[in-house]
């Protein structure tokens, strides 16, 4: 299986530039690590640590859903070449057995690729600086366990969803709810939702208590457990793979965007996003994670009364960095070999995937920023809000389309891309985070600031969009 993932991977790239990616984030993390205290400014280490832990929380969930993958899997073929998942149909070994071989094969590879270079990058900045080698490893356990209960969790969570859609919506509620009952009451901490956060709280850089932190690390490493087991023994693998039926839908979707460029190619996006259940998975991945964060920082400041900065506009830059994920889902919904046959070419099929995508997210999005302005008693800056909405999601997904194509998912692991990737959101999502904090002490400045970004995304984004025309022309499909 580890075979079989790196195979996938370097098929999209070289072997060279798929392996160069682990030293491109020792390079970062050493980076990142030696210049810590400059970069994170005003920003508290409670607060850099809660962003860490919940970003790779987050990651393992992204990277667990093998039981809604293990299906789309069995139904797709790359020529002559099938997963191995298919293997039970045809040799004497269980999809038991192969699904937890798909939850160690992940385990190992990708904390190979990132984590452990990772952790080298972060000794290495803390050997050349101030910062305790103890705190280092520490941090990393907590996150490589954090990591560990993501994946387990998505996994439970996705084989529910094969199950039954009733008990994946019931457990998506109730993930939701205890994620709101955290932030809107202070009867529970974020140790009761991550109990690694727990231990990195209770151990180096922060005062010690050793044995509380081995109880919260213990919790999270039998949780990891437990919700593995579990998933395992409610898979139901069928012998045959299920087939979903669908009243007619292409000739009304038509009809819906017939006054759309591509209508045709628009409708069958949309086609594709119904019958491959993208909008529930949506759910899980772009809906949850922004609720989180929202209940998270109302906590902080309305629970614990810590005055962290983060406010409407913040959020709003946030949730064009959280919809790459779904650009990528879009792109890797089905082969796109079949369009080899047809009229159309590659700009025009990744300018309807982005037509769709700001179509099914737009009103998602505006609805959470206005939100989380009510919520936070920052009516006064849902105008700015919203247009920090509108420029960076415009913006992340016409660069992600621009350098990525229909192969998002591929690219991101070829180092040059990420690295160019890496420059075009790093730097304007750092002056939005900075000037909205700013805008606290009522600065005009910062007010001027986040304006003149925002122009300046626009043009960067009609520059990305005129673009895609001029690199993908001459791009196949397979």
């Amino acid at each position: 299986m580890l075979t079989e993932e790196y195979r996938m991977h370097v098929m999209y790239s070289s072997r060279r530039l798929f392996l160069s990616l682990p030293l491109y984030i020792f390079m970062l993390a050493a980076l990142f690590t030696f210049g810590l205290d400059a970069l994170t400014g005003d920003l508290s280490l409670w607060d850099l640590m809660l962003l860490s832990y919940g970003g790779i929380f987050i990651y393992g969930i992204s990277v667990g859903a093998f039981g809604a993958l293990g299906q789309r899997y069995l139904e797709r073929r790359y020529g002559k070449d099938n997963f191995i998942i298919s293997m039970p149909f045809l040799m004497p070994v269980s999809f038991r057995r192969v699904f937890l071989g798909m939850y160690l094969r992940d385990a190992i590879f990708y904390s190979a690729l990132m984590l452990l270079p990772t952790l080298g990058g972060m000794a290495l900045g803390a050997s050349l600086s101030s910062h305790s080698i103890l705190s280092v490893l520490v941090a990393f356990a907590g996150l490589l366990v954090t990591f560990l209960y993501g994946m387990s969790l998505s996994f439970l969570v996705s084989v529910l969803y094969t199950i039954d859609r009733r008990l994946f919506l019931a457990a998506a509620g109730a993930l939701m709810a205890l994620m709101a009952g955290y932030g809107l009451t202070d009867l529970y901490g974020l140790e009761l939702i991550i109990p690694s956060l727990g231990f990195q709280m209770n151990a180096p850089p922060f005062p010690a208590d050793w044995p509380l932190a081995a109880m919260h690390f213990s919790a999270c490493a039998v949780l990891s457990v437990a919700l593995l087991g579990l998933s395992l023994m409610l898979l139901r693998p069928d012998r045959d793979v299920p087939s979903v039926s669908h009243g007619e839908m292409l000739l009304r979707h038509l009809k819906a965007f017939s006054r759309f460029p591509s209508a045709t190619l628009l409708a069958k996006e949309f086609v594709d996003i119904r019958r491959s259940g993208l909008v529930v998975r949506m759910v899980l991945a772009y809906v949850v994670p922004l609720v989180f964060l929202s209940f998270t920082t109302y906590y902080i400041n309305h629970g614990l009364n810590i005055p962290v900065g983060f406010n409407a506009v913040f959020y709003a830059a946030m949730v064009g960095f959280f919809g790459v994920l779904l650009y990528s889902w879009m792109t890797n919904t089905d082969l796109n070999d079949h369009f080899e046959t047809l009229p159309v070419r590659v700009p025009q099929v990744i300018k309807a995937k982005l037509m769709a995508y700001f179509l099914l997210t737009t009103g998602v999005s505006t609805a959470f920023v206005t939100g989380i302005s009510f919520l936070n008693g920052e009516v006064e800056l849902l105008w700015l809000a919203l247009i920090v909405l509108y420029c960076t999601t415009a913006y992340m997904i016409l660069a992600t389309a621009y350098l990525t194509g229909l192969n998002t998912n591929s690219f991101f692991f070829n180092p040059t891309v990420l690295t160019k990737f890496t420059a075009i959101s790093l730097l304007p999502d750092l002056l939005l985070t900075i000037l909205s904090f700013s805008l606290q002490g009522g600065a005009w400045w910062a007010l001027a600031g986040i304006l003149g970004v925002c122009g300046a995304l626009l043009l960067l984004s009609l520059h990305f969009h005129r673009g895609i025309e001029r690199k993908w022309s001459d791009a196949s499909f397979s």
